[in-house]
């Protein structure tokens, strides 16, 4: 049987919550072991201001412990951070790949739009995640439909169902992650919206941050509406919703 480890790999003190989490999701997969983002990375904790830099930092909002470190909890859960073989990235922000050293030989799968707004000037992203030159595979557009969403299917030696879900806006390539484990969907769709109140509040200020965050504001309210009919026509299905921000923001 997979099992799901989620994680909290992100500390942050925003003005709308005092312990804002990271989520991320460890899939064990018969011992070998597969990540859905990873948070801030042991180096980030060791050497902020090298590695991130003191106005980014200050701006976020970031608080740095060593124990909320992706490859620390692996530890804790007794496993081999060797076994770690791939990750599946949402994005490129810093606060979803700075654990990407802590695994070098890991390979990388992400959207291609999203490798492509990285390698551009956007100066939303850090460099220092991939010093490391990490095997990146990277996917193009598909026809393939999964519950009224392009789905990219992660072409990788496991055999947990999992794609890539194109939620463009917050970047250029933002993507959520949907997986099928023991025979039930999750739908991981990371920073597509930051608190589920944006679904239904317009007016929340944590609306505004949304928009100043995002790469393409319009893509970003697109996403938005796509997610709130998906969870229309998925009430009486056995669904889960989890965004960054929050653990487990929607059961149904």
């Amino acid at each position: 049987m997979t099992a799901i480890h989620h994680l909290n790999c992100v500390k942050i003190v925003s003005p709308f919550n005092d312990n804002v989490c990271g989520h991320c999701l460890l899939i064990n997969e018969k011992g070998q072991l597969i990540l859905i983002d990873t948070g801030i990375g042991l180096q980030d904790t060791i050497n902020p201001n090298e590695r991130i830099g003191q106005y980014l930092i200050d701006l976020v909002g970031y608080k740095f412990d060593e124990n909320l470190t992706a490859i620390r909890q692996l530890e804790k859960l007794g496993f081999d951070s060797k076994r770690v073989t791939d990750y599946i990235i949402s994005h490129l922000d810093n606060d979803h790949i700075g654990g990407l050293p802590d695994f070098p030989n890991a390979t990388v799968h992400l959207g291609a739009e999203e490798f492509e707004n990285f390698k551009s000037d956007n100066p939303r992203y850090l460099k220092t995640p991939l010093n490391h030159n990490p095997i990146i595979k990277t996917y193009q557009n598909t026809d393939f439909n999964w519950f009224g969403f392009e789905a990219r299917k992660i072409q990788a030696d496991i055999e947990t169902e999992i794609y890539l879900i194109p939620l463009f806006g917050h970047t250029l390539g933002h993507c959520g992650v949907s997986l099928k484990v023991n025979d039930k969907w999750l739908f991981y769709i990371a920073d597509a919206y930051y608190m589920r109140i944006e679904l239904n509040d317009k007016q929340h200020p944590v609306n505004e941050l949304a928009k100043m965050s995002a790469d393409n504001n319009e893509l970003r309210l697109v996403t938005l509406n796509k997610i709130r009919r998906f969870i229309i026509i998925t009430l009486k299905l056995k669904f889960t919703v989890i965004t960054t921000l929050t653990n487990l923001t929607l059961i149904n």
